[in-house]
């Protein structure tokens, strides 16, 4: 069975192949969400298609809401020919559920797909025509922490947008630039408010979204390119609200194209852009998921609390993620990354069945991590942690792999544990001298630098940024070394790292021993792990 709005007439057959179809007309959205647009997002991704795309869905079928969603992608434009019209902007959401089965629901929510090009007439035009609209409500995004910067690694502004802050709001080809653009054409029709939501996996990524778009603002402003109510209008009418979302949307699986196949969906082929984009009809994700956004919108606000998503304040949105983020997710992901790597294991299930990196990981979390976290309220976090450590990392449909986990490691570790550790330091009830697995986590990251695994084999590391940098400290050391204290210390010492000199915490000491143990020889980081979390 083809995926087309046509297609879909045929319910029963749909029905047959274990499909959960649109329970609305589909028409009759696209015709509503063409005339009074209140929902607009930026970036094309799985996480998108498998998130708030499909939360829209069921608050459309429950008849909560009337219109859908414009999709619009402003940096591969081959996603909207061939990932979405191609099949009428309609997706296959695949859930995968820890107990080995999966749920498969054809998503309609998405109205009217466009390229963010603004020498695309067409498109162009429409795009400003949505901005007009006195019904938009929220513009969200998905674009990757990238999506926002300005400027280089080094400082430098990047060309383009250069360009668009010397030429002002007409022929923009940035990203921000287009947005920023866009927004300006909203200002000139009315002044209309509306809210900016960025939806990425970043710290304060509403702050992160508002800079950006000031600056391109206030550089217009000062150039003589727009009047100086824009200005005003991007600070009071607008809103950027922080957000924290979790939910795991790897590449599809090769064992969940071989499900839809045998149940004779015909759309299974992903194609790869020339952008080097990763594209497929159908997206597979993990079953938990959470999405809490900041109560702060201009335009009204859509009712995706009916969906499960939470409405809160700045503070517990900071909280929710610092809870994620330094405690019950991600320093998880890191230690078995880290170890993952070097004991040879290509999966985080397979990892889950491994007894000592199970026990690492609950016992950081329950014994250490969980000490410091502070309740958000709106999530409990045993609750979260109970759901990552027996569901989302033990899915054996969840083709996620410790080698991608393990990318950019130096840039994970302040956050991931340097927060907790500042924590411990900070606080008279708590002392760094009790943490045990936290440090054998940063002294594995050291062992990793070697690039040897457990069985005296070289394995190929993880791109990070400052890898030479730091794997140069540990070339020297052999199997069997005792006194590595010259080698470790300028690692162990950067705050960059590790956002504290691990000596200043009383902690310094104890990674240098327990790397010295896993140095031992081959076998050694079995043998260190089943000491210290046995």
């Amino acid at each position: 069975m083809k995926m087309n709005l046509e297609s879909l007439q045929d319910r029963k057959k749909w029905e047959e192949m274990g499909f959960k179809l649109p329970d609305y007309s589909v028409e009759k959205m696209i015709e509503n969400t063409a005339n009074n647009p209140e929902w607009i997002h930026f970036g094309t991704g799985n996480i998108f298609r498998a998130f708030p795309a499909v939360v829209c869905q069921h608050l459309l079928n429950s008849g909560i809401m009337t219109t859908g969603i414009v999709v619009a992608e402003g940096y591969d434009y081959e996603i909207i020919e061939k990932s979405f019209k191609n099949y009428d902007n309609l997706t296959a959401a695949v859930t995968l559920k820890a107990d080995g089965t999966i749920e498969k629901e054809i998503v309609a929510s998405i109205a009217e797909a466009l390229c963010v090009d603004s020498n695309n007439e067409k498109a162009w035009n429409r795009l400003n025509k949505i901005f007009k609209a006195e019904s938009l409500k929220m513009v969200s995004f998905t674009i990757t922490e990238k999506g926002y910067s300005l400027v280089r690694g080094n400082g430098e502004m990047l060309p383009d947008v250069k360009e668009d802050m010397e030429n002002g709001p007409e022929n923009v080809h940035s990203y921000i630039g287009k947005l920023v653009s866009l927004l300006y054409t909203r200002y000139k029709s009315g002044e209309k408010p509306v809210t900016l939501v960025s939806m990425d996996n970043c710290s304060h990524n509403g702050t992160k979204l508002q800079n950006a778009v000031l600056a391109f603002v206030k550089t217009w402003v000062e150039n003589d390119k727009a009047e100086e109510g824009f200005l005003d209008y991007a600070k009071n009418k607008v809103s950027y609200p922080w957000s924290m979302i979790d939910k795991i949307t790897p590449r599809p699986a090769d064992a969940v194209i071989d499900m839809l196949k045998e149940v004779g969906f015909e759309d299974t082929e992903a194609v790869v852009t020339s952008k080097n984009t990763f594209v497929a009809p159908f997206v597979n994700a993990e079953e938990t998921q959470y999405l809490v956004i900041e109560d702060d919108f201009k335009n009204g606000k859509l009712p995706l609390d009916k969906g499960g998503i939470i409405y809160t304040t700045r503070n517990t949105v900071d909280k929710v993620e610092k809870m994620k983020v330094c405690t019950c997710l991600n320093p998880l992901h890191t230690a078995l990354a880290i170890y993952g790597c070097m004991l040879g294991h290509t999966s985080i299930h397979d990892e889950m069945e491994d007894k000592e990196l199970s026990q690492l990981i609950q016992k950081m979390c329950y014994e250490e991590a969980m000490s410091v976290v502070v309740n958000p309220g709106v999530i409990d976090p045993k609750e979260f942690a109970n759901a990552v450590l027996t569901k989302r990392l033990p899915n054996p449909f969840m083709p996620d792999t410790p080698q991608r986990i393990a990318c950019d490691t130096s840039q994970k570790l302040p956050i991931r544990f340097g927060e907790t550790i500042k924590f411990y330091e900070n606080r008279e009830d708590l002392d760094t001298k009790s943490l045990t697995l936290i440090p054998l986590v940063l002294a594995g990251w050291c062992r990793y630098l070697m690039g040897i695994d457990d069985e005296g084999n070289a394995f190929e590391q993880s791109p990070d940024p400052r890898l030479d940098e730091v794997k140069a400290h540990v070339a020297g050391i052999s199997f069997g070394d005792t006194d590595v204290h010259d080698k470790l210390q300028p690692i162990l010492s950067d705050a960059s790292i590790f956002a504290v000199d691990l000596y200043s915490v009383s902690l310094g000491e104890k990674v240098e021993k327990m790397f010295v143990e896993l140095i031992a020889g081959k076998g050694a980081i079995r043998s260190t792990l089943k000491k210290y979390v046995d």
